[in-house]
């Protein structure tokens, strides 16, 4: 009986094993090539932080690339702290759908029906709904060239709503998709008001306690915050310390800071009902304009193959010296979380999109260097002109095949000089950069804030007008050419 005994317990066992063996086997499979493609971004300085990874299994990977410190040489791991920048909207979202679900918030309501103080002309034509899914209309005070000048400052919510937050509307509430931060500014200024407590208590009372997200707060940077890594970029060849930011700024919109193992206990709170009822977290999930729901994006998930799509919730973040990339694939219980103390420089989304096509049983795509370093480390010493000769002799060999040519990478570069100064020089690439690019729309747009910071309008104006027609979701250039067309106030006699 006992030999019996222990031969069906052997081929329950043996059955158990081959139950589970092909998914063990292929999550081990997945983790050495998962690691292999972040070890290569890290080599080229394009992912410094945390990575975790999870399939129906559980977590396939979680591990620490480089520095939390790069001063006093403190490795990232799977706690260490980072900013989430836009992550953030997520939450922000969530706290409202759970005063929906109370009934002390309606989605249809006014803005002014909460924030009585705001200007009703525009407020009383803008919706909760519109401020989620960003159709509101209101301009996002990131957007504003001048909005550097006061980062660094710090404001009460009411003073950054009345001062920042309260422009005349861009476009009719609900006709067009425009991201706005100004929009989730103003959700957490709701939530403060009907909850009567700051928005920091409500995170924490409402998501991180019921989730058991005990590395996960609303960063001030004052706070002494064990394992919080510092901000970096990457410029010319080298790190170099990101610039403040006062975080009362992002507020609701970009100030969480969080760990990858949180976001992951995160994720598993969104699959059941403790945070948000089914009803809810389908509303959260429904695609509005431009395949946004509420704090989440929605469109087909790409994979590196260029046809495989998958039905995912993601969002990225970037704030100064933070970038981070969040993908659920809620059906296939796959998620991954990249986090990354370095803003310029980091590439946390295509690293994510490789993740994912490998979880997936696609070869992701290799990362290639940055021709925008390249670039940078010339214009150290150099000028506009020989790095440009640079850009064409490699775009135009057999070594260009090693480096990534997008479009970003001369705005990049473009932008490093218009802030140090160096205006022309900007133009020169903005203008190269254009003539790589001409139906992108953005690439215009940089080239008319060039012409802008030389003084020239008239060029400024047709390079808006140019962005405006490839893009005509382009509020910035819309906001821009209307300030430009306006007639100048008659000068005191």
């Amino acid at each position: 009986m006992k030999l019996a005994w222990m031969d069906a317990g052997v081929a329950v066992g043996l059955g158990f094993l081959l139950a589970v063996s092909p998914a063990a086997a292929a999550s081990r499979k997945d983790k050495e090539a998962v690691e292999r493609l972040a070890a290569r971004y890290h080599a080229l300085n394009q992912f410094n932080g945390s990575l975790l990874v999870a399939d129906e299994t559980g977590v396939v990977l979680k591990k620490g690339y480089g520095q939390a410190n790069m001063e006093w040489g403190i490795p990232a791991g799977p706690d260490t702290k980072f900013r989430i920048g836009s992550v953030t909207k997520q939450f922000t979202a969530t706290l409202i759908l759970q005063l929906v679900g109370e009934g002390k918030v309606r989605l249809e309501d006014p803005v002014t029906k909460y924030l009585t103080d705001y200007r009703q002309d525009t407020g009383s034509r803008v919706t909760v709904t519109h401020l989620l899914n960003h159709t509101s209309g209101i301009p996002s005070y990131t957007s504003n060239p001048k909005f550097g000048d006061v980062a660094r400052d710090p404001f009460t919510v009411a003073a950054f709503v009345k001062e920042h937050c309260s422009g005349d509307l861009q476009f009719e509430p609900g006709t067009k998709y425009a991201y706005n931060n100004s929009g989730y500014f103003l959700l957490g200024a709701i939530i403060e008001k009907v909850t009567g407590k700051t928005y920091a208590q409500v995170l924490e009372e409402r998501i991180f306690k019921p989730a058991g997200m005990k590395n996960s707060g609303y960063d001030v940077s004052a706070t002494v915050l064990p394992k919080r890594a510092e901000g970096y970029d990457f410029k010319s060849g080298q790190y170099v310390n990101a610039d403040y930011l006062d975080m009362g700024l992002p507020y609701a919109a970009g100030s969480i800071y969080s760990t990858v193992e949180d976001l992951y206990l995160w994720d598993q709170a969104l699959r059941g009902s403790t945070l948000l009822s089914e009803e809810l977290k389908k509303k959260m999930t429904t695609p509005g304009l431009d395949q946004y729901g509420f704090g989440v994006s929605l469109e087909p998930f790409t994979l590196d193959d260029g046809k495989t799509k998958l039905t995912a919730v993601y969002h990225g973040g970037g704030i100064n010296g933070f970038s981070s990339f969040f993908v659920r694939v809620p059906e296939k219980k796959q998620v991954v979380v990249a986090l990354s103390n370095v803003g310029r420089g980091a590439r946390p989304r295509p690293l994510s999109e490789g993740v994912l096509s490998i979880l997936n049983g696609v070869a992701p795509k290799q990362p290639l260097k940055s021709i925008a370093d390249e670039l940078s480390r010339i214009l150290a010493t150099g000028t506009a002109q020989q790095a440009l000769a640079t850009y064409q002799q490699l775009k135009g060999g057999k070594a260009g095949a090693e480096y990534f040519f997008g479009a970003g990478e001369l705005n990049r570069v473009g932008y490093d000089l218009l802030r140090v100064g160096r205006v022309p020089e900007a133009i020169e690439v903005f203008k190269a950069n254009v003539e790589q690019f001409p139906e992108d729309g953005n690439v215009h747009d940089s080239l008319g804030e060039a012409y802008l910071a030389q003084g020239n309008k008239a060029l400024a104006k047709a390079s808006y007008r140019r962005s405006l027609e490839l893009d005509p979701s382009n509020t910035n250039a819309e906001k821009v050419l209307k300030e430009l067309d306006a007639p100048e106030a008659k000068k005191a006699p």
